[in-house]
């Protein structure tokens, strides 16, 4: 698309990255507020490994990025402390949380999650289809064809793991396994069905002119336009197009996906359930991590969607978009070890900015082209620290 240095991409607008490059790094606005009065979730005396007595205060309903140097505390605050202590909680069994005194302010949360990088399945049976619920919407339309019902097919014979349906060679996987001595297993695609995963009889039954395994096939923002008269098929389809995943197939094995594309597609799930288990807290560390600036953008507009319906959203990052963004700012440290395991600073981004001594506001102020001089707007929200 381009070559050359940062500044002649930057004039190269067929190019995302150059684009990229060109928008310059601002402040939201406007951003939700953080009064005195609102509600908060804290963990109170958090003291495992280097922190030193920190209470963590979360807004609830908003996004929080948790900043700070490498080693100032940021994933045993957020992630073994704060998040364990919250679902203990709420009465989830699960690992013990690090040490602190309490917890306060769960019961305005119905649910909490880590949406993390973990692989969402180890076997080609898992795709994006099944992951995100639509297969099975899927496979009752096409039960509902006038061919498949004059045949007597229901929605199992749709399914790649029922065997009345699929390839009987490859019974349903689309590939076959190849033992190779002194070598990893070698997978091939199916010599019988080509790769469609379903019997020659299955495959015949087209609905909007695409056989069910052709369908596999194509990429999400296809098919979601396909079935665009379907909401419940075109919204968790579009909802991860939107996200920057559209160029992923319905059929693509999960254990295929990178860290990245996985956390996104949870994401897309948990968007598309439409909020219906209550008020949630997400977690995630560090999600744009191997992000372009642009799938940033995307997945900031997919988390704002879920603080929109009312969830609480919590993210240990580094980038500035991130961090500009977020309704909260929270940062750690002052140092790495020993020399951190405090809150420096806690607020708004513009009030955080204002920092003599932290790192993270030096170097945002750098990133926005700001002296020391600069006239920030004066926030309304309450700071400790500063």
């Amino acid at each position: 698309m381009a070559q050359g240095s940062p500044a002649v991409l930057a004039t190269t607008p067929e190019s995302v990255t150059g684009v990229a490059l060109a928008r310059p790094l601002v402040l939201r606005t406007p951003r939700r507020a953080v009064p005195k009065a609102h509600p908060f979730v804290e963990v109170i005396g958090a003291t495992e490994h280097n922190l030193k007595n920190v209470d963590l205060r979360v807004p609830l309903g908003r996004m929080t990025a948790v900043t700070g140097v490498s080693g100032s505390g940021k994933s045993t605050l957020v992630r073994e402390v704060f998040l364990r202590a919250v679902l203990n909680a709420l009465g989830r069994a699960g690992e013990a949380a690090g040490a602190h005194d309490s917890v306060r302010g769960v019961k305005a949360l119905k649910r909490a999650a880590e949406v993390d990088q973990t692989p969402i399945g180890r076997t080609p049976r898992s795709v994006p289809a099944t992951y995100l619920g639509v297969w099975d919407d899927i496979r009752a339309l096409y039960a509902r064809t006038p061919e498949a019902r004059s045949r007597g097919y229901e929605a199992s014979r749709f399914s790649f793991n029922v065997a009345k349906g699929r390839c009987p060679d490859c019974e349903g996987q689309g590939s076959t396994t190849v033992e190779m001595s002194f070598l990893p297993d070698a997978l091939v695609r199916c010599d019988t069905c080509e790769g469609l995963r379903f019997s020659p009889d299955t495959l015949s039954i087209l609905l909007h002119g695409k056989s069910v395994g052709q369908l596999l096939q194509m990429q999400v923002s296809e098919v979601a336009q396909l079935f665009s008269a379907f909401s419940k098929v075109s919204k968790p389809l579009s909802v991860l197009a939107d996200l920057g995943l559209g160029y992923l197939t319905l059929g693509q094995p999960s254990n295929t996906l990178s860290g990245g594309e996985a956390q996104r597609l949870k994401l897309a799930a948990e968007l598309a359930t439409g909020g219906g288990a209550g008020p949630t807290l997400y977690v995630m560390d560090e999600p744009t991590t191997g992000l372009h600036r642009d799938d940033v953008a995307r997945l900031l507009r997919v988390l704002d969607q879920l603080v929109a319906r009312g969830d609480t959203v919590v993210v240990i990052e580094h980038h500035p978009d991130v961090m500009t963004f977020a309704d909260w700012l929270i940062d750690l440290g002052p140092e790495g070890g020993n020399g951190g395991g405090r809150i420096v600073v806690e607020g708004t981004p513009e009030a955080v900015l204002k920092h003599k001594t932290s790192h993270t506001a030096r170097a945002l102020r750098d990133a926005l082209k700001l002296d020391g001089g600069a006239q920030l707007h004066t926030a309304t929200t309450e700071v400790r620290g500063s």
